[in-house]
C-alpha cells in the first residue's frame, strides 16, 4: 500500500485498488481540503480550526462526491448556524416546476440547505433536477422512496423489501444528495419503550412510522438498523453525510423529553460513533416539539451523548396551538436551541400541520428560521453576526436609508413598508415623524 497527496485528493492504493478518501478521513490524515479552505474563509476561520474539527467529527461538509456544488457550507462547532428549507412533492401536487420555484425563493432568501422530501409523481426525476439546479446543499430521505415505490407496486408500506430500502439509499447517494436522512435508530428496543409509553401524538416522523409499521408487522428488526454498515459503506463510497433521523421525535409538547425519546438518542449516538470511526460524516437530528423549559437540556444532553456532534433540529416548535404561525413558533424555539448549541436549523412554514407549502410560505419560513439563527450566532459570540447588527445600527442612528436597506436580512420587505407611509421628511420614518429621537438628537 501506497499514499499519494495532492491538491484535491488523498488516495490510498492497496492491492490494485484505488480508494478516494472521505472529507473526514482526510481530515484525521491532517490534510487540509479545498472544500475545507472554502468553509474557512466563509467563517473567518483558519482552515487548520476547520480541519482539526471535522477530523473530531464535530464539524461536517456535506459534499456529494458527485456533486460540483457552488456554495458549500460547514455545519458544527464555532461555525455560523445554519438553516434549511424542505421542499418536495405529494401525490396531490407533483409538479416539479412549483419544487424548483420553491428551491428558487428559498436560496434567494438566503437557506443554506434544502431538502427534497418528495412522495409524488416521478422521484427520482424531481430529485435530480433539484440537484441540478440547486447551487447550496441537498438533503433528501431515501425511505420515502422505498415505501412509495412499495404502494405503487399494489402493495402497502408493510410491503418494502430490506433490499428495497438499501437500493433506495444507494440511489440516491449515486444521484448526487449531499446529505440523507436515515431512521437507522428505531430498532426493536425503542420499539418495545413506544409500545410501553402512552404518548399524545405517538411517531410523527413519516419516515420513523414506515419504519415501526414495517416492524411490527413482520416481528422482524429494523433493516437500516441492522444492515448499518452496508449503509456506511454506500455513504463513505460517495462522501455523503449520514443525518442520523429521530424517528421518536416529540410530535406533541407532552411526548417530550419521555423515554421514547432519549432511548433512541442513545441508540443515535453508538450509531453516530460507529460512522466516525468508519470515516463517514454524521450529525445527528433532533425535536421536534418540545416546551421552552426543556430546549437547552435537551441540545447539552445531545451533545454530550454524541461526542458534540452536529445537531440538526426541526424547529423546535414551542407551542402546539398556533397552526398557521408555526414558522413563529419554530423560529422561537430554533433561537433557544441554536443559542444552547445547535448547529442547524429546519425551518417550519406557516403552512406545517395544514398543507404542502406554497412558494410565500418557503420565504416565510426561511427567513423565521434565518433570524433565529442570527439572534442565536449573536449569543454564541460569531463575530460576523455581531459585526452585522453593529453595522445595521450605525447606519439606522445616521437614518441612512439606503444603508439600511442594504444592510438589512429582506430588503425588499423593507422598502416595501416604508413606501405604504411615505413621510414628508425623508430624513426619519413617519411614526415619529418630527419626534424621530436621533432627529431631535442630532438638533439639539
Amino acid at each position: 500500500m501506497f499514499v499519494e497527496i495532492n491538491d484535491v485528493n488523498i488516495v490510498v492504493y492497496q492491492m490494485g485498488k484505488e480508494n478516494i478518501m472521505t472529507q473526514l478521513e482526510k481530515a484525521k490524515a491532517n490534510h487540509i481540503t479545498k472544500e475545507m479552505k472554502v468553509v474557512a474563509k466563509e467563517e473567518s476561520h483558519k482552515p487548520e480550526y476547520i480541519r482539526a474539527q471535522v477530523a473530531d467529527g464535530k464539524i461536517v461538509i456535506p459534499c456529494n462526491r458527485k456533486r460540483n456544488a457552488k456554495q458549500i457550507c460547514g455545519v458544527g462547532k464555532g461555525l455560523r448556524t445554519k438553516v434549511n428549507a424542505n421542499i418536495g412533492t405529494s401525490s396531490d401536487y407533483s409538479e416539479v416546476k412549483k419544487e424548483l420555484a420553491k428551491l428558487c425563493v428559498a436560496e434567494e432568501a438566503g437557506a443554506d440547505a434544502v431538502m427534497d422530501l418528495s412522495t409524488g409523481g416521478d422521484l427520482r426525476a424531481v430529485r435530480e433536477r433539484i440537484i441540478e439546479k440547486s447551487t447550496i446543499t441537498v438533503g433528501s430521505v431515501p425511505i420515502y422512496e422505498a415505501a412509495v415505490n412499495a404502494v405503487r407496486n399494489g402493495h402497502s408500506i408493510r410491503d418494502m423489501a430490506p433490499d428495497g430500502m438499501l437500493e433506495a439509499v444507494r440511489r440516491h447517494c449515486e444521484d448526487g444528495v449531499d446529505f440523507i436522512t436515515v431512521h437507522c435508530g428505531a430498532n426493536f428496543g425503542v420499539l418495545k419503550h413506544l409500545k410501553d409509553t402512552k404518548r399524545v401524538c405517538g411517531v410523527v416522523s413519516r419516515g420513523g412510522m414506515f419504519l415501526v409499521e414495517w416492524m411490527s408487522y413482520h416481528n422482524r428488526e429494523n433493516p437500516l438498523y441492522e444492515r448499518y454498515d452496508e449503509i456506511l459503506a454506500m455513504a463513505k463510497e460517495y462522501d455523503v453525510t449520514l443525518s442520523l433521523g429521530d424517528a421518536m421525535r416529540p410530535g406533541a409538547l407532552a411526548d417530550a423529553f419521555d423515554r421514547v425519546q432519549i432511548y433512541e438518542l442513545n441508540v443515535l449516538a453508538e450509531l453516530a460513533q460507529r460512522a466516525f470511526e468508519a470515516g463517514v460524516q454524521v450529525m445527528i437530528e433532533g425535536p421536534g416539539h418540545v416546551p421552552l423549559n426543556q430546549i437547552q437540556a435537551q441540545v447539552q444532553l445531545q451533545k454530550e451523548l454524541c461526542n458534540g456532534a452536529p445537531f440538526y433540529v426541526l424547529g423546535p416548535i414551542v407551542t402546539d396551538i398556533a397552526p398557521g404561525y408555526d414558522h413563529i413558533t419554530s423560529a422561537i424555539g430554533g433561537a433557544i436551541a441554536a443559542a444552547a448549541g445547535a448547529d442547524f436549523l429546519c425551518y417550519v412554514t406557516p403552512s406545517e400541520h395544514l398543507s404542502l407549502p406554497t412558494v410565500e410560505d418557503v420565504r416565510n419560513g426561511v427567513m423565521a428560521a434565518r433570524i433565529a439563527a442570527h439572534a442565536a450566532d449573536i449569543a454564541k459570540g460569531i463575530k460576523s453576526a455581531w459585526e452585522w447588527d453593529k453595522k445595521m445600527s450605525q447606519m439606522r442612528r445616521k437614518r441612512d436609508w439606503d444603508g439600511q436597506f442594504a444592510t438589512c436580512l429582506d430588503p425588499e420587505r423593507a422598502k416595501k413598508i416604508r413606501e405604504t407611509k411615505k413621510p414628508q421628511n425623508q430624513e426619519v420614518c413617519s411614526m415619529c415623524a418630527e419626534f424621530c429621537v436621533f432627529n431631535i438628537a442630532d438638533e439639539g
